[in-house]
């Protein structure tokens, strides 16, 4: 019990509660470890409860129609997981895939006692806007990254945004992720420093002028 409530407190969505209420919490939720690779939902599966991610990366994906992973977005630790589209039904229905790039920490709430003992009574109704906004922004994000960004446009995003997560994958992984070819990420990379815009240090990525990277997506580069 001790070691949930202390998970529960690193958590920053639920950093407004008392002791009391955070003891709630714990009674209606368990902490459960996941390994590396192992899924933690799939597509068009329903749940009962709410995930929140404590320790470890997630990554959320699409499968098409010829069986390609589309990649979405990564989550990361301390972040709501789970997809929300509504609060007046009680399970959730999911609609992409999860699964664990690391060893991971998850947290597991009863969606229905969660909303009986806290939102119904306009407690954390702030904080659950706000994880839905955010899911909302990482969504046009994608939007963005798919339909609009060129290739320099989609590396120069991803750097931008998440160069810690790019340093941390393989290039052929960034190239899969980004859905170009691992020759066209190259010749970005290596334009962006011939414009000393970024450096590359040991494999690593390392932004000289976050303006003109920005620019880079924003279409004034």
């Amino acid at each position: 019990m001790i070691e949930k409530l202390n998970y529960i407190k690193e958590l920053p969505f639920f950093s407004s509660l008392d002791d009391e209420k955070l003891k709630v919490i714990a009674s209606i939720s368990k902490v459960t470890n996941y390994s590396k690779g192992s899924i933690l939902y799939y597509e068009d599966d329903i749940s009962n409860k709410l995930f929140f991610l404590v320790q470890g990366l997630i990554k959320v994906y699409k499968i098409d129609k010829f069986e390609n992973e589309i990649f979405l977005y990564y989550i990361y630790k301390d972040s709501l997981i789970s997809e929300l589209t509504t609060l007046h039904n009680d399970m959730i229905h999911c609609f992409s895939n999860a699964e664990f790039v690391e060893e991971s920490i998850i947290l597991e709430i009863d969606f229905l006692e969660f909303k009986k003992e806290f939102l119904s009574k306009n407690i954390l109704n702030n904080e659950f806007i706000n994880e839905i906004l955010l899911k909302t922004h990482q969504l046009h994000c994608v939007v963005n990254r798919e339909l609009v960004f060129d290739a320099t446009a989609k590396v120069a995003f991803t750097l931008h945004n998440d160069l810690k997560m790019f340093n941390s994958l393989k290039r052929h992984e960034v190239s899969f992720m980004l859905h170009i070819q691992p020759e066209t990420l190259s010749r970005v990379l290596n334009k962006l420093k011939r414009n000393a815009i970024i450096d590359i240090e040991n494999s690593n990525v390392i932004i000289l002028n976050k303006e003109m990277l920005k620019s880079a997506y924003k279409g004034s580069l």
